[in-house]
């Protein structure tokens, strides 16, 4: 820490600086430097000493080689030659309380416009199997006559009102501010320890405030309740890059903030990674794009049709620790302001899913654009009643309903897996996995890593037909399987006659399953309600079990010579099996599936001939 230069004079004076209060701080940290630009983000500047605060666009995505459409919005490193800390109430006091002129232009897409998108994104992305959620955005607009006045002042005002931000902060670039106050982390990196948090689900407020009976309305709701639990399985996917062995799930809790609250899990485990590359594997979140998110990146350019800016991005600050270890905290780059060019612009987005209406979803961006509009003077603050505000994530009725969501989810993502033992029947056996654009993958490796198996994952674009492996596993992906020109679905298709052809042991997971099925005869039906992110008892074969789904299209049963079916009452295929291959509709890695281990290692037993272990 260094001593700072006068509060007033940093605030008003030209020089880039970043002031950031973290949830719970008594605080607020404060960076002064240089602005400078980063090619990727594995040339973020990381020198001892020297902290770096960077903001990721949504264009760094094609880092990754995902679809974003570029509007040339660079990755901004703020190189702190100076950081310090100021108390809560001199920041306070530092700051102006008037907002000045701000002349409110709405959004720059109207209310029905964007309930129409909705509907495309309904019924043309998730009615047709490419993927179980997606966002899409859009953006309030406003004039301000005094840029730094109001960002200075939008600042001050979500410091005093804004409850339960992960981080309220403003950056100033030297010519523009970002000011915003995020519910959610991103990812952390601290002494090893990966974490990230996904959200999900709004409640939002009616006008008399908080209401008890409501919010235990919308935590027992269908709808929200497997909203989080997609963004919870879509993050795992992440952790299970970024964390040895995969994420432990601990919550679900509840997020209150001023206009609206949200459920949230957090995600903990041990990496190795260059923070740098932690940074790179997780853009973005499932929250601000969508699952599978390879895929979501595509719809986002197809409905959206326009750069998103910083919306869904990243604030990352990067250090180290008393030890020179590399840190990295992160907040996602949502309920943020950006100002500058006479403007303001407050991006917003809403999470589609099967049962979205788009009434729904309109309501949903105002309400999470609610809290810095208010502080920007666009829309009337919600009234702060006499005494301590009200909050219910310490009620008991709260934390139970909570609570009841994990009762039927997977044991393997909420135990404690440095501790758990588990069975491994499948020790020395090799095992690949074939990805084909779903990194659902990531985490079938891992439960199959568990099970004794030395696993291998080959994407879909560079596998070859022949693999020598004792298991292969044909892996999901997005798309209509029956599409000749899906590139995901015709490489498993090789893969799978191959397999077929030489007798060698095969399992086939959503996508894989949907193609061997059309091998083996049966016929594929478009569901009219799409099952994704939907937990499902399916009777597998005699036993009754609990399974995630994630799917658009379904085989029917039907006879098929040495082949047996396990089929609901309406003829949709759950999983089949023969002497030497097997395939399941649903995801026995997700989080939805109670006994994802189970399940494998029956079906892989039979697959290699060998015994169960349990």
């Amino acid at each position: 820490m260094t001593d700072l230069p006068d509060l007033p004079e940093l605030l008003h004076g030209a020089r880039p600086y970043a002031l950031l209060r973290r949830e719970g701080a008594d605080h607020v940290e404060v960076l002064i430097g240089k602005i400078q630009t980063a090619p990727s983000t594995g040339l973020i500047p990381l020198d001892p000493g020297t902290p770096t605060l960077a903001l990721l666009p949504h264009r760094q995505i094609a880092e990754r080689g995902f679809a974003a459409l570029d509007d040339g919005e660079p990755l901004l490193c703020l190189v702190a030659a100076e950081r310090g800390r100021a108390t809560l109430p001199d920041v306070l006091a530092a700051l102006p309380d008037d907002i000045g002129v701000v002349d409110d232009l709405g959004f720059d897409i109207a209310d029905d416009e964007y309930a129409q998108i909705v509907g495309r994104v309904l019924d043309e992305e998730i009615g047709r199997g490419e993927g179980s959620n997606f966002v899409i955005h859009r953006t309030r607009q406003a004039r301000v006559a005094d840029e730094r006045r109001t960002a200075l002042a939008c600042l001050r005002r979500l410091l005093r009102t804004e409850t339960g931000a992960y981080w309220t902060f403003l950056v100033f670039t030297g010519t523009e501010f970002f000011v915003g106050a995020s519910p959610e982390r991103h990812v952390s990196s601290d002494a090893g320890m990966v974490m990230m948090n996904p959200i999900s689900g709004t409640y939002r407020h009616p006008a008399t405030g908080p209401d008890r009976a409501g919010l235990l309305r919308f935590l027992a709701d269908p709808k929200e309740v497997n909203e989080l639990a997609m963004v919870l399985d879509e993050e795992l996917k992440m952790m299970a890059v970024v964390a040895d062995g995969g994420g432990q799930v601990v919550g679900p809790y509840l997020k209150e903030m001023a206009h609206l609250a949200h459920t949230e899990y957090l995600l903990a485990g041990r990496g190795s990674l260059d923070i740098r590359e932690v940074l790179r594997e997780t853009m973005f979140a499932p929250t601000v794009t969508g699952s599978p998110i390879e895929n979501a990146c595509r719809v986002i350019a197809r409905h959206e049709q326009r750069g998103r800016g910083y919306y869904g991005g990243v604030v990352a600050l990067l250090d180290h620790d008393d030890t020179g270890t590399p840190r990295l905290d992160s907040t996602i780059l949502i309920r943020t302001a950006r100002i500058g060019g006479g403007l303001v612009r407050v991006p917003v987005g809403a999470t589609l899913v099967r049962d979205s209406t788009p009434d729904g979803e309109v309501a949903e961006t105002h309400a999470k654009a609610a809290g810095v509009l208010a502080a920007l003077g666009l829309v009337p603050a919600k009234a702060t009643p006499a005494g301590a505000p009200t909050r219910f994530a310490d009620d008991p009725a709260v934390i139970r309903t909570l609570a009841a969501r994990n009762d039927r989810l997977s044991p393997f993502w909420l135990a404690d897996r440095t501790q758990a033992t588990f069975a491994r029947p499948f020790e020395g056996r090799t095992c690949v996995v074939v990805d084909a654009e779903d990194t659902f993958t990531g985490m079938l490796a891992h439960m199959l890593r568990s099970l004794g198996m030395t696993v291998t994952l080959q994407a879909y674009k560079s596998v070859v037909e022949s693999i020598d492996a004792d298991l292969v596993v044909a892996g999901p992906g997005p798309g209509d399987p029956a599409d000749p020109a899906l590139a995901n679905a015709a490489a498993l298709r090789r893969v799978i006659r191959r397999r077929l052809a030489d007798r060698k042991p095969l399992l086939a997971v959503c996508l894989g399953h949907q193609v061997l099925a059309q091998e083996l005869g049966l016929t594929l039906h478009r569901r009219e309600l799409p099952a994704q992110g939907l937990p499902v008892d399916a009777d597998l074969f005699g036993t009754v079990r609990r399974v995630g789904y994630y799917s658009t299209f379904t085989a029917l049963a039907s006879d098929v010579d040495g082949v047996e079916l396990a089929a609901g009452p309406d003829g949709f295929v759950h999983a089949l099996r023969a002497p030497r291959y097997a395939g399941v509709q649903f995801h026995p890695e997700s989080v939805l599936t109670e006994d994802g281990p189970g399940i494998l290692t029956s079906l892989i037993a039979d697959l290699l001939a060998v015994e169960p272990v349990r």
